[in-house]
């Protein structure tokens, strides 16, 4: 159990650092008006999280025990995509009354992810067959 949470806790800092450091790089280059670094944060997490979901499952072909895949999908995966993030910047959006980006928002990060999320997926079994 210690060693569950261990594992979690460390993924989730590591990748709630990588979130905002990708945030601060957005908000650097002058793209912070529309939540870029957000979709882009939980697209390449889904894509991610579909990946080390197929590559260590029970048919894939990564070893890895569950205190890894703890760490990596519930740890990293969890710190680093930000649902909670693009709830209260689309909560803005909306309140701003800016409802093209709030809806823009909403279609980009539901659709992209789920196509991320298959993609990692597929890239998972691919890799798995060779």
């Amino acid at each position: 159990m210690l060693a569950n949470s261990l594992a979690v806790a460390f993924g989730g800092a590591v990748g709630s650092l990588c979130r905002y450091w990708l945030s601060e790089l957005f908000a650097a280059l002058g793209l912070a008006t529309f939540p870029w670094a957000t979709i882009l944060a939980n697209v390449s997490g889904s894509f991610l999280i579909g990946l080390i979901a197929t590559l260590t499952g029970p048919d894939g072909r990564v070893l890895a025990s569950p205190e890894t895949r703890l760490l990596l999908m519930v740890g990293f995966c969890g710190g680093y995509t930000t649902f909670s993030s693009f709830s209260l910047q689309t909560l803005a959006l909306a309140r701003e009354g800016n409802w093209s980006d709030a809806s823009a928002n909403v279609t980009l990060s539901l659709v992209v992810c789920l196509v991320a999320v298959w993609l990692g997926h597929i890239t998972g079994v691919a890799v798995n067959r060779s």
